[in-house]
């Protein structure tokens, strides 16, 4: 990735030897939970923003503030800071220019080999929020992202389309038709995501816009028991799709974790954004522990948001294999094992399913 990182895994990612950081670089890896605007190259941003204010279209205080916070290194009490930090970033994403500059950069990011070194994974599924204003619907914000995408070979980028909390039964549903329509024109959306502020989830205003996705042939990842606070009515809604893959599920109770371990759903692990995020205390407290003593149930070590957390695929997997209390030790056949997980719980795509109507009598 472009610029240094820092933070836990890069205090992991010192303590390795070259013959160590070499291993972690050989892996295959997959990136499965990566979302667009949280990992846009901060030398991307600076730049964009001089080109807005150079021509001052759609540039104000909150983009140079904004900006600010995030070249410092963002500092997080909570979870809830998080989500105040992207309105800047929305504000200079807002024409399909631009939009299509920090697709292509956040793809090259990681498959790319950036100052030749190798790339972060083999694979990614990138995820983004569709999102309108004066310039663009959510189907063309979509239709820039794909066409972008779609530059590169099927085995190595695909889509997720995120819904978001928030959005209104409108909003979401606009955003379903387009990916649906999408998805059944044979571009490469792999999957549908459930995303944005857990203290604003409403699993019944959303839930069924998710069966909708699952029932045209869309696999399913939801962001799920994130906080302390997000109901056990609001897992149990989520569990019942069933989806295809968990993000996060931090804070899944005793029944949870059975069910998800009896039905094999793998989960996307995120280490460095749970730490700073302070909904994970410590590497040693980490939910992570429980799913490895389950050697046969998948996990998927991924990177969450590269921008504000200032993290790398490299400098997760670091986490993996530095010795406590920088990372958990594990054993290299393991990492190796937990990075052949992550490979083949990619969102494979699938034809989209016909539904014939029945005839009446």
């Amino acid at each position: 990735m472009s610029g240094k990182i820092h933070g836990p895994a890069a205090e992991a990612l010192a303590s390795l030897s070259p013959d160590d950081v070499a291993f972690l670089q050989s892996i295959p890896k997959a990136e499965l939970h990566a979302h667009l605007h949280g990992s846009i190259p901060i030398s991307v941003l600076q730049s964009l923003a001089r080109k807005s204010k150079t021509s001052n279209a759609q540039y104000n205080d909150s983009i140079t503030k904004g900006l600010k916070i995030l070249e410092d290194g963002v500092q997080l009490e909570a979870i809830d800071d998080f989500f105040g930090l992207f309105p800047a970033i929305y504000s200079l994403i807002s024409n399909d220019e631009n939009l299509a500059t920090v697709t292509e950069a956040v793809i090259e990011t990681f498959i790319g080999s950036v100052d030749g070194a190798p790339p972060q994974c083999q694979y990614l599924e990138l995820r983004t929020t569709p999102r309108s204003n004066r310039n663009m619907s959510r189907r063309q914000y979509l239709q820039i992202v794909l066409a972008v995408i779609e530059r590169y070979p099927a085995d190595k980028v695909a889509l997720i389309v995120s819904l978001d909390w928030r959005m209104k039964p409108q909003d979401a549903l606009e955003s379903l038709n387009a990916i649906v329509n999408l998805y059944q024109e044979g571009r490469r959306i792999v999957g549908v995501d459930l995303c944005g502020d857990p203290q604003a989830a409403d699993v019944d205003k959303l839930l069924p816009f998710l069966q909708a996705a699952q029932a045209k042939g869309l696999a399913i990842t939801v962001h799920i028991a994130e906080t302390a606070a997000n109901p056990e009515h609001e897992t149990n809604g989520l569990l019942d799709l069933p989806p295809s893959r968990l993000g996060h599920a931090t804070f899944l109770n005793d029944e949870a974790r059975a069910r998800v371990l009896k039905e094999k759903i793998p989960i996307e692990i995120c280490l460095s954004s749970n730490l700073l995020c302070k909904t994970s205390s410590s590497l040693a407290d980490h939910h992570v522990l429980h799913w490895l003593k389950q050697e046969d149930h998948p996990i998927c070590i991924c990177t969450d948001d590269i921008l504000p957390f200032r993290n790398s695929l490299l400098g997760e997997y670091a986490l993996l294999l530095a010795k406590p209390p920088l990372g958990l030790g594990l054993a290299r056949s393991e990492i190796e094992r937990i990075a052949k997980q992550g490979m083949e719980s990619r969102f494979r795509p699938r034809p989209p399913v016909e539904v014939v109507a029945e005839q009446e009598d």
